[in-house]
């Protein structure tokens, strides 16, 4: 059976998000059915994908993704069989010459047969595959999470943010005596003979690294939740049988969860298919209507699963706003870190908002920008070496909070919801799953606030470091002046605490002065509103940092 991290992986395959083709630049994907039989015993997959692409210009020939440790035994153009010497799979970037041109506007389908062991996770989700596991009991459970490499690890694709099909119908076929949630709508399921099950879904806009396998001995916990904008959402939890009692406290959160994000963000996206959760064998990912979850149904001190509400976040931010480009990341997962603070101020008050805030400037890095302006990889975004890493999460959180600060709750929120819904006015069944850039996002901050904010978001997410307050005092006068990367304008205003008294300085051009009794105690930004440099938490970090190392080393 394959160890993790086998069969080995092509660089292509370990890389998502690279530069579409010509030829999938140049289709629109219609529609995936995506039959798939999960062999617990052997590790393997047997699948037959059937491929639905509308082009936009004549094509000879097509360009897709799929780990070639999946061997290919048959491809069919519109039921007319490719012969094996007109497609080749030699990297993982699968090239097929079509029996006769496409032609522009006219859906062909292109049906290709597959299977084998695939890759196997080492540590998932941050590494992807399939987790290979088995219940306390010895039942098999299993699992896939593939957000970093892809969905070519198990299914053949346009492994890019911008390749998600219009619709998937999934037909999942595994021991009977198991159950295979999924993404979506369940359609039935059936006898497969033999001792099998297939579990038929229906999906509509997945993104393509969300499409999930989950396969285990699960019990379900289902209800409705009456949304506030007047439609039903189906929801269900899927756990393991024996873990009944932990299930029901985090299913009892589903129902304020969805309000605070109906309340402040808008309605839930997938309302006519379902809230969804899988409990799995690694921690959890964003995987559309079917969340992966592995946090052992913990609290944090806030009293909610983080994780989950997470994960959930991603249902706004990740699929129905789905990033152009893998650059753009922060728009996942920036605003998805930001839902913590958001939801502690929406459950507890400032006090729960601040301490969430608190936590995460710990470990932000201001290494590298959060937004590069070119296309990247998932890795590349992730690499701590070479690009923004956790700063696309805590980082970004904290720069929506200083927008928000700036700008105030009506106008950042109007933003949220444009840019997440294509318009201020969300309601079910007005708006689809749509993608959005960081130029886009700037576009609709400077739409909505009549205002031209490029300076904040070429400080906070073109550059690395973040902005330096430097202050003088001399007699009763308190100058202010900001330092910033290469000089970069940066008017941020600034409140400062003289005594009980506090009072928001412009600062102009960057610079900003204000009469201060002479004595009188002095706290700038005394609500911690902007993301500035600390030099206690470079202190902090260094700290932590050399506190790491100690402990990895006495380890051996």
């Amino acid at each position: 059976m394959p160890r993790p991290g086998e069969p080995a992986l092509t660089e292509h395959t370990k890389s998502s998000g690279l530069p579409m083709t010509v030829e999938q630049r140049a289709v629109r994907f219609a529609h995936a059915d995506l039959a798939i039989e999960v062999k617990p015993e052997s590790h393997a997959i047997e699948g037959v994908a059937t491929l639905t692409f509308v082009p936009d210009r004549v094509l000879t020939g097509m360009a897709l993704d799929l780990d070639r440790n999946l061997p290919i035994s048959a491809i069919a153009v519109d039921g007319v069989a490719v012969d094996a010497k007109d497609w080749s799979n030699p990297e993982g970037r699968l090239t097929i010459k079509l029996p006769k041109p496409a032609m522009p506007r006219k859906p062909f389908t292109i049906r290709i047969a597959y299977g084998g062991q695939p890759h196997v996770a080492v540590k998932a989700p941050w590494d992807g595959g399939f987790v290979w596991s088995k219940t306390a009991d010895g039942q098999p459970w299993i699992a896939t999470a593939v957000e970093g490499e892809g969905c070519d690890l198990f299914w053949p694709c346009i492994d890019h943010p911008m390749g998600e099909p219009a619709l998937v119908d999934l037909h999942i076929t595994v021991p009977a005596a198991l159950s295979a949630p999924a993404n979506g709508v369940l359609i039935g399921v059936r006898d497969a003979g033999q001792g099998r099950r297939t579990w038929d879904w229906r999906v509509k806009h997945p993104n393509t690294y969300a499409i999930a396998l989950d396969i285990g001995p699960f019990g379900l916990l289902h209800g409705f939740y009456n949304s506030r904008f007047g439609n039903r959402i189906p929801l269900q939890l899927w756990y393991l049988k024996g873990h009944e009692k932990q299930a029901r406290g985090l299913y009892a959160e589903f129902g304020p969860t969805l309000d605070f994000f109906e309340s402040m963000i808008g309605p839930y996206p997938f309302g006519d298919e379902k809230l969804g959760v899988v409990e799995t064998p690694h921690k959890g990912m964003e995987h559309q209507t079917i969340n992966a979850y592995g946090n052992d149904y913990a609290k944090d001190i806030s009293g909610y699963d983080w994780l989950f509400q997470h994960e959930f976040s991603h249902e706004w931010f990740g699929n129905q706003l789905t990033n152009r480009s893998w650059d753009d990341y922060w728009l996942h997962e920036g605003y998805g870190s930001y839902m913590q603070p958001l939801y502690g101020q929406w459950r507890g008050g400032d006090y729960e908002y601040l301490g969430e805030l608190r936590d995460q400037s710990k470990r932000m890095l201001n290494k590298h920008p959060i937004v590069t302006g070119h296309p990247l990889t998932e890795d590349d975004v992730y690499s701590e070496k070479t690009g923004p890493g956790i700063d696309i999460y805590m980082k970004a959180s904290w720069m929506l909070h200083t927008l928000r600060g700036l700008i105030g709750d009506k106008a950042f929120f109007e933003v949220t919801r444009r840019i997440v819904y294509g318009r201020p006015d969300p309601r079910p069944g007005n708006f689809a799953p749509r993608y959005a850039s960081t130029p886009d996002y700037i576009r609709i901050v400077d739409s909505v606030t009549r205002q031209k904010l490029d300076w904040f978001f070429d400080v906070y997410l073109r550059s690395a470091k973040l902005p330096e307050l430097a202050q003088r005092r001399t007699g009763n006068r308190l100058d202010l002046w900001w330092r910033t990367p290469g000089g970069k304008p940066f008017p941020m205003p600034i409140e400062v605490q003289v005594g009980e008294s506090i009072t928001r300085v412009a600062m102009t051009g960057g610079k900003g002065s204000l009469v201060v009794p002479a004595g009188a105690h002095v706290v700038i930004d005394p609500m911690a509103r902007v993301l500035r440099r600390s030099t206690d938490q470079e202190a902090y970090r260094v700290w932590q940092d050399a506190a790491d190392a100690k402990k990895k080393a006495a380890k051996g």
